[in-house]
């Protein structure tokens, strides 16, 4: 056998030995990305009531989005709002305020849904059960800054904490497997949520910097296929540039923390120089970049400490399995940045860490905003 395949066979094994072995490694439900249009979109494109055409979720960039809005007056957009939730609380480049509220009516009308279903005798009780628990955590996201609600699949959210136009700094977190509607911000392991990371964040900052924590894309569910290869991350690297977009008009360019899976997503995204200041992977199993000078921003990696999982996970690329380069490696490029105190693959951003201090001192460092 040739020696380059040898190699070549001896690393396929080795991935699939990791994804689909035994000990730690647990068997995972496949996903199916949740893309497309926001719910709601037909009515949105057919509604004429102004007079005008309304920008097509299809095709609008985030910039025509924003263009549109600010050429309506403010009753104009809250009608919109009201008329359609769904779809404006999801649309990139549509005021911040004017999406919280369509999100909050968004919830409000999915919480209803819920609740009539629980109360519905023709329903088998564990259906009635899952409604009551849905409506449960509908309401549990009311009156907070969520920027993002869809509801479709396991379900997606993004939340902001802070002011996005009077902050000194934004940072947006992009989570891992195993991220959704449900464990958003679940109470166990706080610090390996998007939510707790971005309260920790922003504490670190002295309230100096907004964070926006984004679980806008379908994660993988366990350590199975889906977390070995890059089709959710790509998937979901197509919303985040959307997010982004959006965003840079408002807030500048931000510091994107991509966490775990999340750093393959940002590693298969364009992150634009005049959107994002600087990119930080942590936990990472591998950014499908062989180096970091291919990303077109700075790049920094936080290295693992010694009770991280991730670190048994194989750094190899081979018929479409594994995520390549450590980014922690020297040799890839990466700006370092220590890890001292944290614990775990989600303890990155726990209180007195090393890694938190610097996640907080490169958050809120002064960038134009006309970057």
């Amino acid at each position: 056998m040739l020696p380059h395949l040898r190699r070549t066979l001896a690393a396929t094994a080795l991935t699939l030995t990791a994804v689909l072995g035994v000990g730690s490694w647990a068997a995972a439900d496949s996903q199916t990305a949740v893309t497309g249009l926001p719910p709601g979109s037909a009515a949105w494109v057919a509604d004429t009531a102004l007079g005008v055409r309304l920008p097509d979720p299809a095709s609008a960039a985030p910039a025509e989005v924003a263009a549109f809005f600010a050429a309506l007056p403010p009753a104009q957009r809250r009608a919109l709002a009201v008329r359609h939730p769904q779809v404006v609380g999801n649309l990139d480049g549509a005021p911040v305020e004017l999406r919280y509220l369509a999100n909050g009516l968004a919830l409000a009308e999915s919480r209803a849904d819920q609740e009539r279903r629980a109360a519905d005798p023709a329903l088998p009780e564990q259906d009635r059960a899952a409604a009551r628990a849905l409506a449960a955590r509908y309401a549990s996201l009311t009156g907070r800054q969520i920027l993002l609600f869809d509801p479709r699949g396991r379900g997606q959210v993004a939340e902001v904490y802070g002011d996005l136009a009077t902050a000194r700094r934004t940072a947006v977190i992009v989570p891992g497997s195993d991220i959704d509607l449900h464990s958003f911000d679940r109470a166990t392991d706080p610090y390996g949520t998007p939510a707790g990371m971005a309260r920790s964040l922003r504490e670190a900052t002295g309230g100096q910097v907004a964070v926006v924590a984004w679980a806008g894309y379908t994660t993988p569910v366990g350590l199975g296929l889906d977390a070995a290869t890059a089709d959710l991350a790509r998937a979901g690297a197509v919303r985040l540039e959307r997010l982004l977009a959006g965003l840079a008009p408002v807030t500048g360019p931000v510091t994107v923390f991509c966490h775990s899976y999340g750093s393959v997503v940002c590693g298969h995204a364009d992150l634009r120089p005049e959107q994002v200041a600087d990119a930080v992977v942590l936990a990472s199993p591998g950014t499908g970049l062989a180096r970091a000078g291919q990303l077109r921003v700075p790049l920094w990696a936080v290295r693992r400490n010694a009770e991280d999982w991730i670190g048994e996970v194989p750094h190899v690329s081979v018929l479409g399995l594994g995520h390549g380069a450590d980014p922690t490696d020297p040799g890839f490029g990466a700006r370092p940045i220590p890890s001292t105190g944290s614990h775990g693959h989600g303890g990155y951003f726990a209180p007195g860490t090393a890694s938190l201090a610097a996640f907080a001192e490169l958050a809120g460092r002064e960038v134009s905003r006309g970057a």
